[in-house]
C-alpha cells in the first residue's frame, strides 16, 4: 500500500525542481517526462473505465453521439480512462486554463497592474488647474470599489476639484468596460458621490462602514488620448495581486478579465505558444483564438487541458501556493459552480458555451489520491443535462475510490487580507502633493 500511494502522489508531492528564470522559454522541466510518455498509452482503472461507459451511455441515450464527448483522468503518472483524450474539441472557458498558466508564467503570481494618476497643472486650493490624466496599465479588475478608493485618496491630496478633462491614456478599463470613453465615464462618476447612481450605492455599502464617500468635481469632460504632458505624476494604485486577480477571473468565468489577460501575454497566439512550449503537448492539441474561449474556435484536448491544470499546480506549489488560490473549490466558492452537485473540496474550471459544456479539475479521493481530469460533451441538450452527467461521473469515481479530505488541495493562507479587499486604500501611493 505504501508503494501504491508512493507512486500515486509522486506527480503533486515530489520535491519542486529547479525552475528556469521567467524570462526563459523552455518550461517543461516543471513537468517529469516520465508523465508526457506514460499519457500516450493509457491503461484504464476498472472504476474509472465503468463510470466511463456509464456517463457515455446515459448521453447516448439522451441523443448525444459518443464521439462528440472527450474525457480524460489520470494520477500521478498513471492514465486512469481516457476516451477521446487527443483529440482537440471546443472546449468553452476551458481555454481560460490557458490564459491563466501563461499569465502567471508571463508576470509571475505577485504581479501588480498598476494604474497612475497625473496632471499637467498645479493644484491650488483644492483645486487642479488643468487635466487629471489616467494611464491604464491593463488592471483587468478596476471597478467601482477600487475607484472610491482612488477618489478618496485623492482627496487626501487635497483635491476637491478638477477645472480641465478626464484624460485617459493607456490600457484603461473599469467595471470590465474596455472601451476608454465608457470606462472613463464611469469613473468620473465613481469620483464624485454626488452622481453616483443605485449600481454605485449598491458596491459602496459592500465597504467597510464609515468609508468616506469622494467628492470630486470634475468641471470638464471626458478625454480619449493626447493631451498636453504629465509633468505631475499624483497617484499610482495597484491591482489586486495576480493570484487574486486569477482567482476571481475563474472563479466567475470573466471573459473580459481574461481577453485582457491574454492581451498583456501577447495575444492567444502567444498563450498558446507557452503552453506549448511548457507543456511539451502537440500543438495540434491546443487551438486558441483569443484568451476567452468564446467561440467554438477555440479547441482543446482533455489531455492539454490537465497536463496545464498539473503544471499549474507545480508553478504555484513551488511558490507555497496552489491551484486552489487561483481556481474555484466545490462548497467554498460561488459563481459558476453554483447548484452543481460536484464532490464537495474538488478544484474545478467550468466551460459554457451553446452546444459545449467542459468541466476539469482536480478530485480527492482515498485510494487514486488526487485524480486530474477533463470532460467535455458536445450536442444540443439542457445544460443542466450535461452538468449532472458530469457530477455524476466524478460521484461514482470517487464513491468507488473513497473520499478523503486530507489529500484535497486547498488554498493557502497567504495573509494580508487588507490588502485584498475590493476598495482598499491601501493599494494606493500618493506620490506628490
Amino acid at each position: 500500500m505504501l508503494e501504491l500511494l508512493g507512486g500515486l502522489f509522486s506527480l503533486l508531492f515530489q520535491p519542486s525542481p529547479k525552475l528556469q528564470p521567467l524570462q526563459a522559454t523552455n518550461w517543461s522541466p516543471w513537468l517529469d517526462p516520465v508523465w508526457v510518455k506514460s499519457a500516450v498509452a493509457p491503461s484504464p482503472d476498472p472504476v474509472a473505465q465503468l463510470a466511463l461507459q456509464q456517463h457515455l451511455a446515459a448521453l447516448a441515450g439522451m441523443g448525444l453521439p459518443t464521439s462528440n464527448q472527450a474525457v480524460w483522468m489520470q494520477t500521478g503518472h498513471q492514465v486512469l480512462v481516457a476516451h477521446q483524450g487527443e483529440i482537440p474539441l471546443p472546449a468553452a472557458s476551458l481555454t481560460k486554463v490557458a490564459t491563466t498558466l501563461a499569465a502567471l508564467v508571463k508576470w509571475g503570481h505577485a504581479h501588480q497592474f498598476e494604474t497612475v494618476f497625473s496632471t499637467n497643472a498645479p493644484i491650488q486650493d483644492g483645486v487642479l488647474q488643468g487635466d487629471l490624466i489616467v494611464q491604464g496599465g491593463g488592471d483587468p479588475l478596476f471597478v467601482w470599489e477600487e475607484a472610491i478608493a482612488v477618489g478618496n485618496t485623492l482627496s487626501q491630496a487635497g483635491i476637491r476639484q478638477i477645472k480641465g478633462n478626464l484624460v485617459v491614456t493607456g490600457n484603461f478599463a473599469m467595471n470590465f468596460e474596455t472601451d476608454p470613453f465608457t470606462a472613463g465615464n464611469a469613473l468620473k462618476q465613481a469620483l464624485n458621490a454626488s452622481l453616483w447612481n443605485g449600481e454605485v450605492e449598491t458596491q459602496y455599502q459592500k465597504l467597510p462602514p464609515g468609508t468616506p464617500r469622494p467628492q470630486i468635481e470634475i468641471l470638464g469632460g471626458v478625454q480619449v488620448g493626447s493631451t498636453k504632458p504629465a509633468s505631475i505624476r499624483i497617484l499610482r494604485h495597484q491591482s489586486l495581486p495576480m493570484v487574486d486577480l486569477l482567482k476571481a477571473m475563474n472563479i466567475y468565468s470573466n471573459n473580459v478579465m481574461s481577453e485582457m489577460m491574454a492581451d498583456s501575454v501577447g495575444g492567444a497566439a502567444a498563450v498558446a505558444r507557452q503552453v506549448t512550449e511548457l507543456t511539451q503537448i502537440p500543438p495540434s492539441e491546443i487551438q486558441i483564438i483569443n484568451g476567452s474561449g468564446l467561440g467554438t474556435e477555440n479547441r482543446l484536448s482533455p489531455r492539454a487541458v490537465t497536463t496545464m491544470l498539473i503544471a499549474t499546480q507545480r508553478y504555484l506549489q513551488a511558490r507555497k501556493l496552489t491551484i486552489a488560490d487561483i481556481y474555484p473549490v466545490i462548497g467554498r466558492d460561488g459563481g459558476t459552480l453554483e447548484g452543481r452537485q460536484t464532490p464537495r473540496s474538488t478544484v474545478v474550471k467550468t466551460g459554457t458555451l451553446n452546444e459545449v459544456s467542459a468541466l476539469a479539475g482536480v478530485l480527492p479521493t482515498r485510494d487514486r489520491g488526487p485524480v486530474w481530469f477533463t470532460i467535455i460533451n458536445l450536442g444540443a441538450g439542457n445544460l443542466d443535462s450535461f452538468h449532472n452527467q458530469q457530477d455524476l461521473l466524478l460521484t461514482r469515481v470517487q464513491q468507488s475510490w473513497g473520499d478523503d479530505t486530507l489529500v484535497a488541495i486547498q488554498p493557502t493562507d497567504q495573509g494580508n487580507e487588507e490588502l485584498k479587499r475590493y476598495g482598499t486604500m491601501l493599494r494606493n501611493q500618493l506620490l506628490s502633493q
